[in-house]
């Protein structure tokens, strides 16, 4: 068992360094000439069950930049489903390159090499990846969540997923003043995908003024012109005057540049692994007196979906129920953090292990 103040950033070395520094169970490196599928996977911990989370696919500028990705989401994904009271263990994918190289004999290709691991290792949609590739997969394995309504399946998880980052992101906002209501809140939301888009409705219903920024234009207008969310340049959302960012595309834009230039009083948003350097960046925050939602905490919406999906029976009513626990969860989380002067993050990780050591004493890993 790793310590809980282990840092997520990636030590340089060797393959067995690397899984080692962040506890990790498995690494698997997937590779099929005829279609180009180039992927890897990552098993952190399946202590709690079967280790699961999505696949995404991204044009990574290096191998190791996908290695470090792929171990630092499944890493996240066993503090999600543990903090989250669900019985699994936390794992991810990646695929390396364009999605444009995605087809029938790709997708379906990945699925067998899902199926060898033999349920150890669940999948789902994450960045690039949607319910219709799902489909593709699941022809090659069972082992497959976030599919179609249609095919009996939970369908797209976003939406869940910002509605319990809408909650994570009132709780915080009444640790930081006092009240939960987000009217005339300014909100800066980083990244307005299917998650971001989703919790941008969210916060216009309830009268915040929104802030939008992402790096595909025609996304931005489109929920700007939809929803009338103030559009602001990528490069500039971290200096506006606001009230809460909402960091909601990629990881690590919690860092030393930004956290400098940031004049909220929030972060809570659904992007995995937020904190460049968890422990760090987390006393920053702390020090800054800025009130952190921790990310793998409010953002389990989407694992709460497909984890429904999965144990079968999937009702969507109930699984908005069970993510309506989050906001519950975050404040006492923020109320441990104040209590114990101890960074958000790392008192939602010390929760984390805990579930994780007690049920290590009852059964073996998956």
């Amino acid at each position: 068992m790793v310590d809980v103040n282990t840092t997520e950033k990636v030590k340089e070395g060797s393959i067995y360094g690397q899984i080692t520094s962040l506890g990790h169970e498995q690494l698997v490196i997937c590779h099929d000439e005829p279609t180009g599928l180039k992927a890897i996977i990552g098993i952190h911990n399946t202590v709690l069950g079967p280790a699961l989370g999505g696949t995404r696919m991204w044009n990574y500028s290096s191998e190791a930049e996908a290695i470090t990705d792929v171990l630092r989401l499944s890493r996240g994904m066993t503090f999600k489903a543990a903090i989250s009271g669900l019985n699994l263990g936390g794992g991810k994918a990646v695929i390396i390159g364009d999605p444009k190289l995605k087809s029938e004999a790709f997708l379906r290709r990945f699925g067998r090499f899902i199926q060898s691991l033999g349920g150890r290792y669940i999948t789902a949609e994450d960045v690039n990846i949607n319910t219709r590739d799902m489909e593709y997969v699941s022809m090659e394995t069972k082992f497959v969540t976030g599919l179609p309504e249609i095919k009996g399946g939970g369908g797209d998880p976003s939406p869940v997923t910002a509605y319990g980052t809408y909650l994570g992101m009132k709780s915080a906002a009444k640790k930081a003043y006092g009240s939960d209501s987000l009217m005339g809140k300014k909100i800066a939301v980083q990244g307005i995908g299917q998650v971001g888009k989703y919790l941008v409705e969210y916060l216009i219903k309830e009268g915040a003024e929104v802030f939008i920024t992402d790096i595909f234009e025609d996304k931005l207008r489109a929920v700007a012109k939809e929803t009338g969310a103030t559009v602001v340049d990528p490069n500039l959302i971290y200096d506006i005057d606001m009230d809460i960012y909402a960091p909601c595309a990629l990881g690590a834009t919690i860092n030393d540049q930004t956290i400098e230039r940031l004049k909220c009083q929030v972060i809570a948003g659904a992007a995995n692994n937020q904190l460049h350097e968890e422990e760090k960046h987390g006393k920053m925050l702390l020090e800054k007196g800025i009130v952190y939602a921790p990310d793998f905490l409010i953002n389990a919406g989407g694992l709460i979906n497909v984890y429904a999906e999965y144990l079968g029976g999937y009702n969507r009513e109930s699984t908005y129920r069970q993510a309506e626990k989050i906001y519950d969860t975050c404040t006492a989380i923020l109320d441990k953090s104040e209590k114990e002067n101890i960074p958000a993050q790392q008192a939602a990780t010390e929760l984390a292990w805990n579930r994780i050591q007690a049920m290590g004493n009852v059964k073996l890993p998956y």
